[in-house]
C-alpha cells in the first residue's frame, strides 16, 4: 500500500503529459543570508549581549509576514552556522517553515548555562538569571525588532542542553520546544534529573515538544540521559511531546549534526505541506460508490463528510474512505503548532453522466490541437479575435519548453478524447494558476496556488467520444504542465498514465 499510495505526486512530477509537455532543468545555486549582528543591554546581567540574528531570505522589509524563532546558545558558527544549513536543507525539503534564526553569542558559558556553582567551576551557577534575560529582556526585544511571531524554540548542546532542560522545567511557557543535544545532565550529581518529576506535572496541557539526543555507549551513558529518559517515561505530563535519541559511532561534537536535523523534524513534524488527497472533487453515480484516497501521514488528521469544520473529535483519516453519494469532504490536520493547522476541502455530486458525441469524419487519432497565443495577460484572454502565433498537433514531438517564448504566452489544447471503457475516470492536473481542463464543455480543473501537487476529478464517462479542451496560461518562472489519468480498468491499480496518443483525436 505504501508503495502505490503517492502515485499521483510521484507521476504529477515524473511524467509529462500529452507527450512530452514539461522538462526539469539544473540551476545554479545560490545560498542567500541576510544576517544583522546586534546587541542590547541587559540590566538583569549587567553587561551588553551580542546576538547575530538571521531573517529569511525571502523576507522584505514592510512585508507583513511574520517567523518562528529558533533561539541558539552557544552561538557563532560552531553552532549556528551548522543549524543553518541543515534548517536551509530541511525547509527546501518541505519539512519545516521558513524561521528567524538568532544566535545567541557567549561570554561565560559555565555561568550562564549551569543551574548551581560547583567546587572547580569558578563562575558557575547563573543560569537562573541568564533564563531571565532571555525572557524578560531577549524576547521582548526580538519580538519588537523583527518579524517575529512569538513562538520560540531553544536549542543547546552540553552544557547548553542542560540549560535546555533547566528552562523547560523552570519556564515551560517561554518556548513552545526544546532541542537538548548531549546534555550534560550529570551536572552537579544529576540535579536536573533529580528535580524534574516534581516540575514535569506543571506541563499539563501546555502543547510542549521536547527533543533530547545523546551517544551510545559508555561516554554516552555518563551524561545520564538514560537517568533522564526513566523519569520522563514515569512523570510526563499529556501535554508533553517528546522524544530521546541515542546515536552509535558518534562523538560529543559529532552528534550535532544529527541532532540538528531530527531535532527540528520532530519540533515541526506534520506542520508542514499541503493536505493531498485525490480525487478532490467530482461527480458520483447514486449507487456506485467511489474511493477517496488520502496521502501522507493520517495520524492527527481528522473529517467530516457534511462540510463542516473537523474537530479533534470528528472522524480519524484512513487511507481510503469510500463515498456513496453526494458529500462535501473535509479534511483537518491538527499539528502542535496550532498556526499550521490545516484545512482541504472537495466537493462530489450527483449528476448525470456526460454523454459522448458522434465523432467527425475528419477527426484523427495521434494527438490533440494545439493553438498558441503570445501576449501578458493575467487571466485567460478573449482569444475569438485573436490570431494564433503558432498551431499544430501534440505529437510525440511536442513539447511546451520548445514553444517560441519562455513567458506571457497562452495554449489552448482541444479535440476528441475517447473513452474505451464505461466507469469511473480520474483526471489530474498540474499546471500554472488559472489553467483549466474541460470535458464535454463542462470544466473539470481549474488550477490554483493552493494545490502545489496538482488538483484531480473523478467522473464516469460511457464508452464514446468527449470533447476535450485544455487551457494553460503560461506568465514567469518555470514552465509546469503536466496531465495524467486512471481508467477504469487502472483505477484498482491506482496507476495513472498520460493520455494515449490513440486516444487524442485531432482535426486534419
Amino acid at each position: 500500500m505504501k508503495n502505490t499510495i503517492r502515485v499521483f505526486l510521484i507521476l504529477l512530477t515524473m511524467i509529462g503529459s500529452l507527450g512530452n509537455m514539461a522538462k526539469a532543468q539544473d540551476t545554479v545555486l545560490r545560498i542567500p543570508v541576510n544576517a544583522r549582528l546586534d546587541s542590547l543591554k541587559s540590566g538583569i546581567l549587567n553587561q551588553e549581549r551580542l546576538i547575530q540574528v538571521f531573517i529569511p531570505p525571502k523576507y522584505k522589509p514592510g512585508s507583513t509576514d511574520k517567523y518562528d524563532v529558533l533561539y541558539v546558545l552557544d552561538g557563532g558558527n560552531w553552532n549556528t552556522g551548522l543549524i543553518n544549513e541543515v534548517q536551509r536543507f530541511l525547509e527546501g525539503e518541505g519539512n519545516m517553515p521558513p524561521i528567524i534564526i538568532v544566535s545567541v553569542l557567549g561570554i561565560d558559558r559555565n555561568k550562564d548555562l549551569t543551574p548551581t556553582h560547583l567546587e572547580g567551576w569558578k563562575t558557575s551557577g547563573g543560569a537562573d538569571k541568564f533564563l531571565g534575560f532571555i525572557k524578560n529582556e531577549l524576547i521582548p526585544y526580538v519580538d519588537k525588532t523583527y518579524p517575529s511571531n512569538g513562538d520560540n524554540t531553544l536549542w543547546g548542546h552540553s552544557l547548553g542542553g542542560l540549560f535546555v532542560m533547566y528552562a523547560l522545567l523552570n519556564e515551560p511557557k517561554v518556548f513552545k520546544s526544546y532541542i537538548a543535544v548531549d546534555p550534560s545532565f550529570w551536572w552537579d550529581n544529576n540535579y536536573l534529573p533529580k528535580i524534574a518529576a516534581g516540575k514535569l506535572p506543571a506541563l499539563a496541557g501546555s502543547n510542549t515538544t521536547l527533543f533530547i539526543s545523546g551517544r551510545e555507549g559508555k561516554d554516552g551513558k555518563s551524561m545520564k540521559i538514560d537517568t533522564m529518559d526513566t523519569i520522563l517515561q514515569k512523570s510526563a505530563p499529556a501535554g508533553l511531546t517528546w522524544k530521546i535519541l541515542m546515536y552509535p559511532d558518534e562523538t560529543h561534537s559529532s552528534v550535532r549534526l544529527k541532532s540538528i536535523y531530527d531535532g527540528l523534524k520532530f519540533t515541526y513534524a506534520g506542520s508542514i505541506g499541503s493536505i493531498e488527497f485525490h480525487p478532490m472533487n467530482g461527480i458520483v453515480l447514486k449507487d456506485k460508490p467511489i474511493k477517496i484516497w488520502y496521502f501522507n501521514d493520517t495520524t492527527k488528521v481528522r473529517y467530516t463528510l457534511d462540510g463542516t469544520a473537523p474537530t479533534i473529535l470528528s472522524a480519524k483519516a484512513r487511507s481510503e474512505i469510500t463515498l456513496t453519494g453526494a458529500a462535501t469532504i473535509t479534511f483537518k490536520r491538527f499539528t502542535r503548532r496550532n498556526r499550521y493547522n490545516k484545512t482541504s476541502t472537495g466537493n462530489f455530486t450527483v449528476e448525470k453522466t456526460l454523454r459522448p458525441v458522434s465523432k467527425q469524419n475528419n477527426a484523427k487519432p495521434g494527438g490533440f490541437n494545439f493553438a498558441y497565443y503570445e501576449g501578458e495577460w493575467d487571466k485567460w484572454p478573449d482569444l475569438k479575435n485573436v490570431k494564433p502565433t503558432k498551431t499544430g498537433i501534440t505529437n510525440k514531438e511536442f513539447d511546451v519548453n520548445n514553444l517560441p517564448r519562455k513567458n506571457n504566452f497562452a495554449l489552448v489544447i482541444d479535440g476528441l478524447l475517447e473513452a474505451k471503457e464505461d466507469g469511473y475516470y480520474i483526471f489530474a492536473l498540474d499546471a500554472d494558476n488559472g489553467s483549466k481542463l474541460s470535458l464535454g464543455n463542462k470544466p473539470l480543473i481549474i488550477t490554483d496556488s493552493l494545490h502545489r501537487d496538482g488538483k484531480s476529478f473523478i467522473l464516469p464517462l460511457t464508452k464514446g467520444f468527449y470533447p476535450f479542451r485544455l487551457e494553460y496560461l503560461h506568465k514567469t518562472g518555470d514552465r509546469k504542465l503536466k496531465l495524467v489519468y486512471l481508467t477504469p480498468g487502472s483505477m484498482a491499480a491506482k496507476n495513472p498514465v498520460t493520455i494515449p496518443l490513440d486516444l487524442q483525436y485531432n482535426r486534419n
